[in-house]
């Protein structure tokens, strides 16, 4: 399992930040299914296979952290046996993942009181997050009117569309990238999620940056959702993923060079607010 986790999160099959750090979290209990002579094997074992699943994807902070938060919860605990050892792993990974999904609930919720009813929302990307929190708002007995962004060129867009086609209350419309600025002016709030914060910039979807600018240009508040955990210090270098060609051109490029790269990033000042588990920040 956590072989072909590593290639289901290196292939973007899983699209949320939040989802893949629960899948990678999962992935790590196969180790507790296998044989090993002593506890330093096992856990050579848990750091060499963790480190494979943060190398599938080294620009997901909520992967690297938790990633790290069970390796460190079990060698720290200095197990006597590998039994111990094993039930330590057991442990942190439903902590974690506890954790994660809570988080993602909390900030859904908060995100509530930032979308009016019959608001006019743009999204961009798939976001486990930003869907949960319209579904909350639904719950609520909101109703809404979504743009969302195709997200070239994985068209991740697309699948956010067909969740939300299927909600009563969404009337959806999907939307190339490049005409986001052309609807801007009918939209009340952009509602996106967020790979992580380092400092003053916000890494998410390529194509999130030339959005939030266009609704600055249009005075549409932009609204950030997202664990707070996604809030990160410099023990975490951002580093974007550069994607293979292959999926902007079918066809050899020659004569030229193809840039793909995963990522962008926006400056905070470009914000209205960022709603996290614990509290709405104000930009």
């Amino acid at each position: 399992m956590i072989d072909e986790t590593v290639e289901e999160i290196s292939e973007m099959q899983t699209h949320s930040s939040s989802v893949v750090a629960v899948k990678a979290a999962q992935a790590l209990r196969d180790l507790t299914d296998r044989e090993y002579p002593t506890v330093e094997d096992y856990l050579r074992s848990l750091d060499r296979n963790s480190s494979a699943l943060r190398r599938a994807n080294p620009s997901h902070a909520s992967l690297h952290t938790t990633q790290h938060r069970i390796v460190n919860a079990v060698s720290d605990a200095e197990p006597e046996d590998v039994a111990t050892a094993k039930e330590l792993t057991t442990e942190a990974i439903d902590d974690v993942i506890d954790s994660v999904e809570s988080s993602k609930d909390r900030a859904a919720a908060r995100a509530v009181s930032e979308i009016a009813d019959d608001d006019v929302l743009l999204t961009h990307d798939f976001s486990s997050t930003v869907l949960a929190a319209i579904d909350d708002a639904i719950e609520a007995g909101h109703s809404f009117e979504v743009y969302v962004t195709e997200s070239r060129p994985r068209f991740l867009g697309r699948k956010m569309t067909r969740h939300l086609s299927k909600r009563d209350g969404v009337d959806v419309t999907l939307i190339v990238d490049s005409a986001a600025g052309h609807f801007m002016s009918q939209v009340d709030r952009v509602l996106v999620g967020m790979d992580c914060i380092v400092d003053d910039t916000l890494y998410n979807r390529i194509g999130t940056y030339p959005i939030a600018t266009a609704a600055a240009d249009n005075d549409v508040p932009v609204t950030v959702v997202g664990a707070a955990a996604k809030y990160v210090d410099g023990a975490f270098a951002f580093e974007n993923e550069i994607r293979s060609p292959s999926e902007v051109l079918r066809e050899p490029a020659e004569g030229f060079e193809v840039a793909n790269p995963a990522y962008d990033a926006t400056p905070t000042h470009l914000l209205d607010t960022v709603v996290t588990d614990d509290g709405i920040h104000e930009y």
